[in-house]
């Protein structure tokens, strides 16, 4: 294959119409940049310039090579400019995968910004409601990142990203909603919105009410985390979800479990981030989780006395 040198001293040869002033646009010698050309007509098993007394000439098949060999030159150079882009977090691609009900909360407001200050860096996102399909994606180099809960073991690199709340949703005048607080054994044969196997918090949460011997009843099952508060509130049942669920506007009530029950978010690489994701990380860290006002509010109201993070799994 033809070397980006040969191609390079081609280019030179056209431009200047002498192999001299070539070797001297390329800070080269006269005998090297004669090699690098007799190399590439060895190659191409053609003759690619015609010496003549005033300089030299490209022959029809050299003209022909001249504007490919542009293209690769450019080509090089733009593989050199994207690399150190990346490299300096200015430019590339950042591929991420997200935990799907973290997307707004966590991730929005952080891809507008890096929208607005590093329009050279592109930003692909997928979400999952599955952390073993989360992880698969990063195991095979398929996205850079995914924003999660703290996976129980692995041979990843885990950065903390923020502390997410486990809250219970339910329809206004419910009798559990009349509390400050809930405590998990009040769950114990209460109508539940759970969610489908698909959906990781399934089996996390049925984890959860059996360490704490807590039996609620299963009314329905959604896959969507962020739809089962919503049937909630429509009086279908109760549901326990992440706080980042309970959307703007909610209406029905929020309220905080007592012990407070809370989980890690965490941002996972398959090794150290390189520059670019590790200034998104960052970026995540400093921006944190958003809860909405008005759930921020209801929370709030919640018993002072849960100081105790109930641990998560």
């Amino acid at each position: 294959m033809a070397s980006l040198r040969a191609l390079e001293c081609l280019v030179a040869v056209a431009d200047s119409g002498s192999i001299t002033q070539a070797a001297l646009l390329l800070h080269s010698s006269q005998p090297a940049v004669s090699h690098q050309l007799a190399s590439l007509e060895r190659e191409t098993r053609t003759v690619l310039l015609r010496r003549e007394p005033r300089g030299v000439k490209l022959t029809p098949a050299g003209r022909a090579a001249v504007a490919d060999a542009r293209r690769a030159i450019e080509a090089a150079a733009s593989a050199v400019r994207s690399a150190r882009a990346a490299g300096q977090a200015a430019g590339g691609v950042l591929r991420l995968a997200c935990a799907q009900s973290l997307t707004v909360p966590l991730l929005a407001a952080v891809i507008r910004q890096w929208h607005r200050r590093y329009p050279e860096v592109a930003i692909t996102l997928r979400e999952s409601t599955s952390m073993d399909e989360a992880l698969g994606l990063v195991d095979s180099d398929e996205v850079d990142v995914a924003m999660l809960t703290a996976p129980s073991a692995g041979h990843f690199t885990i950065t903390a990203l923020a502390e997410e709340e486990i809250v219970l949703t339910a329809p206004t005048g419910h009798v559990l909603a009349e509390r400050p607080a809930v405590r998990l054994e009040d769950l114990d044969g209460a109508p539940l919105i759970h969610f489908t196997p698909d959906n990781g918090l399934s089996v996390w949460l049925d984890q959860s009410f059996a360490r704490a011997g807590v039996h609620p009843e299963t009314v329905m099952r959604t896959s969507v985390t962020a739809v089962a508060p919503q049937l909630a509130a429509a009086g279908l049942g109760i549901a326990v979800c992440p706080v980042s669920a309970v959307s703007q506007g909610f209406p029905g009530v929020v309220r905080s479990f007592s012990p407070r029950w809370v989980r890690q978010l965490v941002a996972v690489t398959s090794a150290e981030p390189d520059p670019l994701v590790a200034r998104f990380i960052g970026d995540l860290r400093a921006h944190g989780l958003r809860v909405p006002p008005d759930v921020r509010t209801q929370l709030a109201q919640g018993d002072p006395a849960a100081e105790t993070p109930r641990p998560s799994s």
